[in-house]
C-alpha cells in the first residue's frame, strides 16, 4: 500500500498541536483527518476507517480513553492502530491506555522527526501483520468495508448494517468456522443479549439476497462463510 493510501486520523483539542503534526505528517505523503474529541473522533473514524489513529487522553466530552475503548468494541477497528500522544506521563494513564487497546504510549513534547519514525514502525507493523483488508472479492461477489457496500454480479445490495457487519465477519473468517458467541460479541456487542435465533434470521435473509452456497451451517457451534470454486 502506498503511503497516499494510508489514512492517519489526529485527535486532540490543541489547535497548534494539531496543525504540527498534519503538516509534518501531510509532507511525507499520509491522508490526514482531524477530530477534537472522542465523539467527533468516533464518528469520524467510523466514515473514513483509519489505518492510524494518534490521540490525545485528555479532551472535553469524551476522553481519548474512553473513545479508544468503545472503538474497540466495533470489530471494525479491531486492527486499527491507535497510539496515544499525550502530555500525561503518569503510570495509571499508560496503563489505562493500553488496557483501552492502545497499540502505543507516547509523551509530548515529542519532536516531528521521531513521531514520523514512530508512525512508520507502526504502519509497518502493520503491514506485515497483513492488517489492511478492506476489500474482498469472491468471484461475482465484492465486500468493499471501506465504502461499507455489498454487490452482487455488479448489482449493489441494499444491507441493513447488521446483514452488513455479519457477511463482512464470516468473509474475514472465510477459512475456518465463527461461532456463535464470536458472532455475538463482534455483531452486537457483549453487552447486547441476543438469542441463537437473531443470528439465525439474519443468515437466512443474506443467503436470499446473496445466495445459499457462500454460507454453510456448522450444527451447534456457528457458520462459515464458503468461498465458490473457480
Amino acid at each position: 500500500m502506498k503511503k497516499n493510501d494510508i489514512k492517519i486520523l489526529l485527535v486532540d483539542d490543541e489547535p497548534d498541536i494539531v496543525e504540527i503534526i498534519r503538516f509534518n505528517l501531510e509532507q511525507q505523503g499520509y491522508k490526514i483527518f482531524t477530530a477534537t474529541d472522542g465523539i467527533e473522533a468516533i464518528k469520524v473514524a467510523k466514515s473514513i476507517m483509519p489505518h492510524l489513529i494518534i490521540m490525545d487522553v485528555m479532551m472535553p466530552n469524551m476522553d481519548g480513553i474512553e473513545a479508544c475503548e468503545y472503538l474497540r468494541k466495533d470489530y471494525r477497528f479491531s486492527e486499527t492502530i491507535i497510539m496515544f500522544l499525550t502530555a500525561r506521563g503518569e503510570d495509571y494513564s499508560y496503563v489505562a491506555a493500553f488496557d483501552a487497546g492502545a497499540d502505543d504510549y507516547v509523551t509530548k513534547p515529542i519532536k516531528p522527526k521521531v513521531l514520523i519514525s514512530k508512525v512508520k514502525g507502526l504502519l509497518r507493523r502493520f503491514k506485515k501483520g497483513n492488517k489492511i483488508e478492506n476489500k474482498f472479492e469472491f468471484g461475482e461477489l465484492i465486500i468493499d468495508r471501506e465504502a461499507y457496500k455489498v454487490t452482487l454480479k455488479g448489482i449493489e445490495l441494499s444491507l441493513p448494517r447488521k446483514e452488513f457487519e455479519l457477511i463482512y465477519l464470516l468473509a474475514s473468517k472465510h477459512d475456518r468456522v465463527c461461532e456463535r458467541e464470536e458472532i455475538m460479541n463482534k455483531v452486537w456487542g457483549g453487552d447486547v443479549i441476543v438469542g441463537d435465533r437473531t443470528i439465525d434470521v439474519h443468515i437466512r435473509k443474506l443467503r436470499e439476497k446473496i445466495g445459499d452456497k457462500y454460507f454453510k451451517t456448522i450444527k451447534g457451534i456457528g457458520y462459515k462463510f464458503v468461498k465458490p470454486k473457480n
